[in-house]
């Protein structure tokens, strides 16, 4: 029985297409692969942060975190601890505290329950200065260095997680901190896994960001 025409050309076009096709899993593979490498970087990164408080400073900086209702999270309560210790201990005698409104209808921004929580605790108001509208470490960090010039400060003791640790220090030097000192704590009440995965994403923004600033197209 003679054949169709066309057969031949449909087995043509099926071995024209397959070299196509292995370009592109090679690539999604190749892309995959580099995703498992960066993030092995980053969290060998994020891991091998260090406290460097060796010395007084002219004011402590307390990173926000989420507010559970009225009230700091449990991990936020970590930093405002770790920051009152240093406070007691001499460090420094004035606190920033960083952090703008965490969702519509909230009573108090990051900063305004952290204020309070350092009330109780006996700190005094007037030590207790507010920064009520940052909603990223960028913003923290960048709006409290406007607090500082404001106050004729030159040194910052910057409070927060050691998982947080890495990018604070690489955005409060890229803003231009003179020899930012990190004051980290370790959670006991915080998921790990979760809070260093969504790091490494919050990490990799911050390299493009900052690639970005570099550039002065940010």
């Amino acid at each position: 029985m003679r054949q169709p025409m066309f057969t031949g050309m449909k087995s043509s076009n099926s071995s024209k297409g397959r070299p196509w096709l292995k370009r592109c899993l090679y690539g999604v593979l190749a892309l995959f692969l580099m995703g498992i490498v960066w993030s092995a970087y980053v969290y060998y990164q994020i891991n091998r942060a260090e406290s460097t408080v060796k010395a007084e400073a002219d004011v402590g900086i307390i990173l926000g975190a989420s507010m559970w209702g009225d009230h700091p999270s449990p991990g936020l309560r970590e930093r405002l601890e770790h920051g009152l210790k240093l406070y007691e201990e001499g460090f420094y005698n004035s606190f920033i505290v960083t952090g703008g409104l965490d969702a519509p209808g909230l009573k108090y921004t990051e900063a305004e329950g952290m204020r309070n929580y350092l009330v109780e605790a006996g700190v005094s108001e007037s030590d207790i200065i507010l920064e009520n509208e940052a909603t990223s470490t960028y913003e923290n960090l960048l709006f409290s260095k406007r607090i500082m010039k404001e106050h004729g400060w030159s040194s910052a003791i910057i409070v927060t997680h050691d998982y947080h640790g890495t990018r604070s220090l690489e955005v409060a030097e890229t803003l231009g901190y003179e020899n930012p000192t990190m004051a980290l704590t370790t959670s006991t009440v915080l998921p790990m896994a979760k809070h260093k995965g969504r790091e490494i994403l919050a990490y990799t923004k911050w390299t493009v960001d900052r690639f970005l600033i570099t550039l002065g197209w940010k």
